[in-house]
């Protein structure tokens, strides 16, 4: 996988935006405000960090090589994922949007219940 098609795929769910607000150090992915996936650009292998469950970010760390507790951030919650590693794309995108999920989990029911109906196709953008 490589940078555009990482991009492409975070844009692809529903309410992603992406900025820049550490200049033109990481670009960061967003729902609601709230970051779900982070890639540093100064890194010389593609990286990503992921938000994830706690017990389960154990278990992915135990179990690839490429993934390891994300620096800069919570370790307990964060991961990094280094791409074109032993963790497969398809593994990669349903890390994504088990980030979007956690991310979503911590928002108010009211904000969960919209995107939920928005994902759905209930609500239009």
């Amino acid at each position: 996988m490589n940078i555009e098609e990482l991009r492409e795929f975070c844009m692809s769910i529903p309410l992603a935006t992406e900025d820049m607000p550490f200049k033109d150090e990481y670009l960061m992915f967003r729902v609601y405000d709230k970051w779900f996936t982070v890639i540093p650009l100064d890194d010389t292998d593609l990286n990503i960090s992921v938000k994830c469950d706690p017990d389960y970010a154990i278990e992915l760390r135990e179990k690839y090589n490429a993934v390891s507790p994300a620096w800069h951030f919570n370790k307990k919650y964060w991961n990094s994922i280094q791409l074109n590693g032993d963790v497969s794309d398809e593994l990669v995108k349903k890390l994504i949007l088990h980030s979007v999920d956690e991310v979503l989990a911590k928002l108010p029911k009211k904000q969960q219940a919209e995107y939920q109906a928005l994902k759905n196709g209930q609500i239009n953008t």
